[in-house]
């Protein structure tokens, strides 16, 4: 049995049960996904403060408006900000794990903004206490080995793409990344990949090896009934 065999049977909500009007990765999402007993994907960051915050984005223009670094923002200041025009405001990761309480399995997304250790080691504390089923994830292989070392027995999966649309990635980073090199070293329990990068042989030798792949963000019917071909399951949002 699969490791996260808790995340194989049901489509993952991106960023919870979000729409026009219910914004992404907030307390209302969730519970609308909790509702739909679906298991949810989310994404964390640390504040400057030291608090984890469940946001998706670095910067705060597309969600809230402002344009700064999530990272560079204080708790006083976060809590003053709202999402998309609404009267929801960034949660923190304890009040999230409060919402969802285990009733569904949760996929949570490690940022990196900082050098891996600070914000692994403060999610890793976060989740101790917490009784629910759980599933850590990075694009970051420096995270992985940190808690492939730290924190061996959470799952842990590696995020990757083929980065062709990606500033963010250096040229000489992209092979590496979109291979999983790094992969056979820090033995993630699972791959999650882009569907619009699949199939690719290094994922499917890894699937072969019965490594399970999770496939995102699937947005259209259509697009899942291809995902399914090349993943064991599908994150998605606008179809559920």
């Amino acid at each position: 049995m699969s490791k996260i065999d808790y995340l194989l049977h049901s489509p993952i909500a991106h960023r919870g049960l979000h729409n026009k009007t219910v914004p992404e990765n907030s307390l209302t999402a969730f519970q609308k996904a909790v509702e739909g007993r679906f298991p949810i994907e989310l994404d964390v960051h640390m504040i400057k403060t030291g608090e984890v915050v469940v946001f998706h984005d670095d910067n705060l223009k597309r969600m809230c408006g402002i344009d700064k670094e999530i990272a560079e923002c204080s708790f006083t200041e976060i809590r003053e900000m709202y999402l998309k025009h609404t009267r929801e405001r960034i949660p923190l990761l304890s009040e999230v794990l409060a919402v969802i309480n285990g009733k569904v399995p949760l996929l949570i997304e490690l940022k990196y903004d900082q050098p891996a250790g600070k914000l692994e080691a403060a999610v890793v504390e976060a989740l101790k206490s917490y009784k629910g089923k759980y599933a850590l994830q990075s694009f970051s292989p420096l995270s992985l080995r940190w808690l492939k070392k730290n924190a061996p027995d959470i799952p842990r999966g590696q995020l990757s793409s083929d980065f062709k649309s990606s500033k963010e990635v250096s040229t000489i980073a992209k092979p590496a990344l979109k291979n999983l090199w790094f992969s056979p070293i820090n033995k993630p329990d699972f791959i999650s990949y882009d569907i619009h990068a699949l199939p690719n042989k290094r994922v499917e030798k890894f699937r072969a090896q019965g490594v399970p792949v999770l496939g995102w963000t699937v947005k259209k019917v259509t697009e899942s009934q291809e995902a399914l071909r090349h993943c064991d399951n599908i994150i998605c949002e606008d179809i559920l």
